[in-house]
């Protein structure tokens, strides 16, 4: 069954030399018909793509890019990789990836754009019956890091899923290549006030955090805040810490892991279970003990032994007197009425 796979691999990758043309041919126009930036950004690229030329790379020779615009595989991630793998041994790979040469290996690449089409094929090589090696197709190009950054951000703009602490973790990212807000405006498609409220998110949740959750499909901008306001307690990033490595937090998907992080953010410092130590204190003179005073968390009270009847209602008629002393102690300015 493998091995039929890679056959079909092979004979469709003829016919995907025509369809690379016809789809390169074609996108341009969809600049015309859109008034967005990040589309007219890419209706320049695959103009320039055009006058690339495609080649066939061993993708053991190609590396990941070193910069990141997706978290680690979760359950949408494998899904989606799974569905890319049919049709590419179905379809062949019709477009074809952007790589530099490796910076530091000799007759290496790194990948500007094109990884889930790379993981993918080495996905398919990996799972067949013999070792054999699958081409990619590519386009190579002189790529400084900052220009690497754009076209990767290009090919985010064109998917445009994303989710939306994927996009702040990426703007972290354009902003370490050197770009400024203004600049990264038409390759993330949005205003510098929403790029300004993603770096405020991304300034207050500690990355570590971040990525223990995970890209959270479906959850946006409120949800993200919120939990950002709650975390600007240092207590509550401690609280979400315990958690995030119990079987309750790593077995759930991203989206119910963020509610629990959230729950874990607002709950109230751990209460103290050990009693109030209760304060005892005896009035006596020698042996002989007048009274006793008691306070706890509920209040004071001063117990009498039933011997000392005589001392008690001696304070009771002394008490207005030992009051008004009192007041005069606490408070100098305080006039006797």
């Amino acid at each position: 069954m493998k091995k039929s796979i890679l056959q079909r691999m092979a004979a469709a990758e003829n016919r995907a030399e025509s369809t690379v043309v016809s789809d390169a041919s074609d996108k341009p126009s969809l600049a015309r018909r859109h008034s967005s930036p990040v589309i007219s950004n890419v209706g320049r690229a695959l103009t320039q793509l055009t006058e690339d030329s495609v080649i066939s790379l061993d993708p053991d020779r190609i590396d990941r890019s070193p910069y990141r615009d997706r978290f680690g595989s979760d359950e949408d991630a494998a899904k989606e990789l799974e569905a890319l793998k049919i049709s590419i041994a179905s379809e062949g790979q019709k477009i074809p990836v952007l790589v530099r040469p490796h910076p530091t290996k000799p007759d290496h690449y790194q990948l500007a754009y094109g990884y889930r089409r790379w993981a993918a094929i080495k996905a398919i090589m990996a799972e067949a019956d013999r070792p054999e090696t699958i081409k990619i197709r590519a386009y190579v190009r002189e790529l400084s890091d900052r220009q690497l950054i754009e076209e990767q951000s290009l090919e985010n703009g064109v998917r445009e899923n994303l989710t939306w602490i994927e996009q702040a973790m990426w703007a972290v990212q354009l902003k370490s290549a050197g770009l400024s807000h203004r600049a990264m405006c038409p390759i993330l498609g949005t205003s510098e006030a929403a790029i300004s409220h993603l770096f405020r998110v991304t300034e207050a949740v500690p990355e570590d955090i971040i990525l223990a959750i995970g890209r959270a499909k479906g959850v946006g901008r409120p949800k993200w805040t919120a939990f950002a306001e709650l975390l600007k307690d240092p207590s509550s990033a401690a609280r979400v810490r315990k958690i995030i490595n119990t079987v309750e937090f790593r077995g759930a998907d991203s989206s119910s892991r963020i509610a629990q992080a959230i729950r874990a953010a607002s709950a109230a410092a751990d209460k103290v279970t050990a009693e109030p130590t209760e304060e005892i204190v005896d009035f006596a003179v020698g042996d002989r003990v007048f009274g006793r005073m008691k306070s706890n968390s509920a209040g004071t009270t001063v117990s009498i032994p039933k011997q000392e009847r005589a001392f008690a209602r001696w304070l009771a008629d002394r008490m207005p007197d030992l009051l008004n002393e009192y007041n005069n102690h606490s408070d100098p300015t305080h006039q006797e009425v």
